[in-house]
């Protein structure tokens, strides 16, 4: 997993907040805790993918493109860091003698390729609209001074 998901994520669910409002890069900024240059970069994977649309220029930004309900943050993941789980560097080595630093590599990739394929079946069963509704429903139970704030 890597933090443009996250940023993805986030920055959908503030704009299925805001339906219909335009955002700059750096208003989703502050609300996602980043800076503008990283919220430009992952929106860029959003617009390209359909999910939000921009307009350039005062009074521009980006806007929702899509139906929240019907995002699945498994499509979200698949867009922005597939093949995460696995590292960059597994132990062992094909060249050696011995039958666990000889087989390991193959079935460490074995392991991660399972568990994620577990990991996107569940996020499969969640949308935008599912952590709309779990951000509100939080808010119901933990009301806080700054909770209309967000536009």
């Amino acid at each position: 997993m890597n933090s443009e998901f996250t940023i993805a994520v986030h920055s959908l669910v503030l704009l299925a907040h805001l339906p219909g409002h335009m955002a700059t890069s750096e208003e989703i900024a502050v609300n996602v805790s980043t800076h503008s240059a990283r919220i430009r970069k992952v929106m860029g994977f959003l617009r390209k993918a359909g999910y939000v649309a921009t307009k350039e220029g005062i009074g521009g930004g980006f806007i929702l493109q899509c139906d929240p309900n019907q995002v699945t943050l498994a499509e979200i993941y698949r867009l922005t860091c597939p093949g995460s789980l696995k590292p960059n560097w597994c132990s062992g080595d094909e060249s050696k003698p011995c039958v666990v630093a000889s087989k390991m590599d193959k079935v460490m990739s074995t392991v991660f390729a399972n568990a994620e394929k577990q990991m996107e079946a569940y996020l499969e069963q969640r949308t935008i609209g599912d952590l709309l509704h779990w951000v509100y429903n939080l808010e119901q139970m933990c009301p806080n001074a700054t909770s209309d704030s967000c536009s």
